[in-house]
């Protein structure tokens, strides 16, 4: 592995087993005795409950337990989902409604889980969950990305969750009144659904004393800390383990009221029970992502820099709080809303409203993606306007070299950059000077040619403070315990290697422990980017302490004072002496020596500040006329990740994300009907990206090391995602705009294309 230096490709280690089907996903090693659990869910999207009987379904064949909201109180469990709040502008809370595991009263989406079956066989739960008489009243229905409306909780008049803003709301009305050009822009961002590859799923057992959840999550604490709350046990009573897990994105990083309920009722009934939501109800159920309009305004002086910055949004909750939704669009809206550029005053905004729809929180990016999404397109259109070359407008405004560390008005300190050197590389790789050329050639057989630039920043989230631990084995080899949990990474690659670059273990006598609370006491989950940088970063304090105190062993078998031990990330040596044993052997003489106490090394640390990774997605689109259909015919990527522990798998996490803000720009949107309905409930319906729809993705980097961790190094999870989303909407603009479209939104699918051409084509001909 190092043979060549650090920073390898180092091919991922745990693709062996998923790609030969040794993968252990929970629906793989659920106990074979465990009862099936079937939901019965709302059919209609906001309804009382008049009257519910499960009296027939119990009876039904193979069944062992049918679960409704009234049996969960009845036994004392804590039956609402708790979700973190937003301060709104006049200091009180956001809203807080009950948000109940199973529903209770009324139904507030289509979807909503009502009861829960549990029999020998799943078909067996399903034909009773046929049996359940509901009752229900329906009630009118509100699904609008608007305040007002049909009202849905009690306790949020006008259905609004929260009422939030941020900055300097008269300096800002004053840059307006002063600036010498102001320009006005709105944006939807389309809801999507994440789609994991792998759908949620969980199983319980109940041995009598303890209760262990295994479920497809983004760490295990979380939880476990719910289900200690939900269900009156104590901590010691609880495990809770994540097995492989086939994609999160955010979605899977919250509690879901099934886990609640099939942990519930393995303790009740004293055997194991499993769950593993369809495709189809998982796509009713999921939390959904994005989902916000947003009114923006820039100020300009007379030199095309910016002066103000204004934005007015609406986003989306659904029918209650998911866990994270209401710091979404407001406070992780607001992180990088100011982007790489220079802005004297801002002031944003934000209502988040109640609809009767499913759930909406975090999705791959949290509330930058969705930040960034807006600011770039408006500074395209400011370009457009002021007739300004975009790349020079963004050049003109952005944030300079000498100005870091440098604190935005959003409160957040840029520790470095030099986003006009980035941006010089993109222009470069991507060909900038040729597009003219391609433009003309693409005209000539009448397709419609644009380019798009976006410029990102985005903030690492998520706990700054992480544990590990490093075991030595009777085998020869370690174990490196992690509190962060791979969803499909590579966490168990590129754990494995950075040990083994700090320690000069070989990568196959390391082993990766992961999501489990037995095993390892806390932790922070994965999200926002923090997994490789906050784990590193423990993992050299524990590392510290290990050549620390293994230099004692040495020095103490070689007859020679400890400070005449060093290290060099391979061996130990030992001056004047013949002595250069590695870490392992080291560990073989600390175990001969009985000090067994020298075997297992833990560390906790905390990141000094976050890092902040950036750089430029430049996309190139064709379109049929006549067809409406749209294309990407090139995309580049050059980005500024400080230093890499692993390119390969940085280039695979952009990849990935670009796809996805792809997706969601070409092909992907939920649709609801006026009454609540999901018009987009499938496949057939929802237009997932395909190989077809991505051309091969240009990366590079260009790194300016972060000083804000001991490796330099910058998150990558989410940032193709936050700059693909502006890039590509603008490069559809841009082949628009000489067609008379001033106002295209997302998703350009073929039909919403051909209508604004259609729509415009008086504009066109003047």
């Amino acid at each position: 592995m190092d043979k060549f230096g650090k920073s390898q490709p180092v091919k991922r280690i745990e693709d062996s087993r998923f790609l030969t089907g040794r993968g252990r996903y929970v629906d793989d090693i659920a106990p074979a005795d465990a009862l099936h659990g079937f939901v019965f869910r709302s059919p209609v999207a906001h309804a009382e409950i008049a009257g519910l009987d499960v009296t027939v379904a119990r009876e039904a064949e193979g069944v062992a337990l049918v679960l409704t909201a009234q049996d969960l109180l009845e036994a004392g469990v804590e039956i609402g989902i708790p979700a973190t709040l937003v301060k709104n502008r006049d200091g009180s809370m956001g809203a807080s409604p009950e948000r109940p595991l199973l529903a209770r009263d009324r139904v507030r989406f289509v979807g909503e889980a009502v009861a829960m079956v549990f029999a020998e066989t799943l078909d067996q739960a399903r034909d009773a969950a046929e049996l359940i008489e509901v009752d229900l009243k329906d009630l009118p229905v509100h699904t609008a990305l608007a305040t007002g409306g049909p009202q849905i909780h009690p306790e949020a008049p006008d259905n609004r969750a929260y009422d939030w803003a941020m900055g300097d709301e008269a300096a800002t009305a004053a840059a307006f009144d002063s600036a010498a050009h102001t320009v006005t822009l709105k944006v939807d961002d389309n809801r999507i659904i994440c789609n994991a590859m792998e759908p949620r799923g969980c199983y319980a057992e109940w041995d009598g004393e303890r209760l262990h959840l295994a479920f497809n999550g983004q760490g295990v604490w979380g939880m476990k800390g719910e289900l200690v709350r939900a269900l009156g046990l104590d901590a010691e009573q609880v495990r809770v383990t994540n097995p492989d897990v086939g994609g999160g994105f955010g979605m899977k990083g919250m509690p879901y009221p099934e886990y609640h309920v099939c942990a519930f009722a393995a303790r009740a009934l004293g055997r194991p029970v499993r769950w593993m939501s369809e495709r189809g109800e998982a796509m009713l159920t999921d939390n959904a992502g994005r989902d916000l309009t947003s009114t923006l305004e820039l100020a300009f002086d007379a030199d095309h820099r910016i002066t103000g910055f204004r934005t007015e949004t609406i986003s989306n909750l659904g029918a209650y709080n998911s866990n994270f939704a209401q710091l979404i669009q407001s406070q992780l809206y607001s992180r990088v809303l100011t982007g790489v550029y220079h802005m004297p005053a801002i002031w944003l905004h934000v209502q988040g409203v109640y609809t009767n729809t499913t759930q909406v929180d975090a999705y791959r990016g949290a509330g930058r993606p969705e930040a960034i999404y807006a600011l770039e397109r408006i500074m395209d259109r400011a370009a457009r306007e002021l007739s300004v070359d975009p790349w020079d407008l963004r050049r003109r405004n952005f944030i300079k070299p000498d100005q870091f560390p440098y604190k935005t008005l959003v409160g957040e300190t840029y520790d470095v950059g030099d986003f006009a050197r980035v941006l010089d590389h993109a222009a470069r790789r991507a060909d900038r000077d040729g597009f003219a050329a391609r433009r003309a050639k693409s005209e000539a057989v009448g397709l419609l040619r644009g380019q798009g630039l976006c410029y990102y920043i985005e903030s690492i989230l998520g706990a700054p403070s992480e544990d590990v631990k490093v075991e030595f084995t009777e085998e020869g080899g370690a174990l490196i315990y992690v509190g962060t949990q791979s969803n499909g990474q590579g966490h168990e690659t590129v754990f494995a290697q950075f040990l083994s670059d700090q320690t000069g273990i070989p990568t196959d006598r390391i082993a990766v422990v992961q999501g489990d609370s037995d095993r390892i006491a806390r932790g922070g989950g994965t999200g926002g980017s923090r997994s490789v940088t906050v784990q590193t970063n423990v993992t050299l304090t524990a590392v510290a302490e290990i050549v620390e105190k293994f230099s004692a062993v040495v020095a103490e078998e070689a007859g020679v004072a400890a400070s005449a031990v060093s290290f060099d990330d391979e061996r130990f040596r030992a001056e004047g002496t013949n002595l250069t044993p590695t870490m392992l052997e080291v560990a073989e003489m600390a175990r001969a020596k009985g000090r067994n106490d020298l075997l297992v090394h833990e560390a906790t640390a905390q990141l000094p500040a976050r890092s902040f990774p950036n750089g430029a997605h430049v996309a190139e689109v064709e379109i049929d006329p006549e067809t409406g259909v749209v294309r990407v015919d090139r995309y580049t990527v050059v980005d500024d990740f400080g230093n890499l522990i692993n390119p390969m798998l940085a280039e695979g996490q952009v990849h990935g994300g670009v796809v996805q803000g792809i997706g969601q720009a070409l092909t992907e949107r939920v649709v609801y009907d006026e009454e609540g309905q999901l018009l987009s409930a499938s496949f057939m319906d929802y237009a997932m990206p395909r190989a077809t729809d991505v051309p091969m993705i240009g990366f590079d980097t260009e790194p300016v090391p972060s000083t804000a961790n001991p490796m330099g190094m910058k998150g990558c999870g989410e940032a193709g995602t936050v700059g693909a989303l502006a890039a590509v909407a603008n490069a559809v603009q841009d082949a628009l705009w000489a067609r008379g479209v001033r106002q295209a939104d997302m998703p350009f699918t073929p039909q919403r294309v051909w209508s604004m051409l259609q729509d415009e084509r008086p504009l066109a001909a003047e």
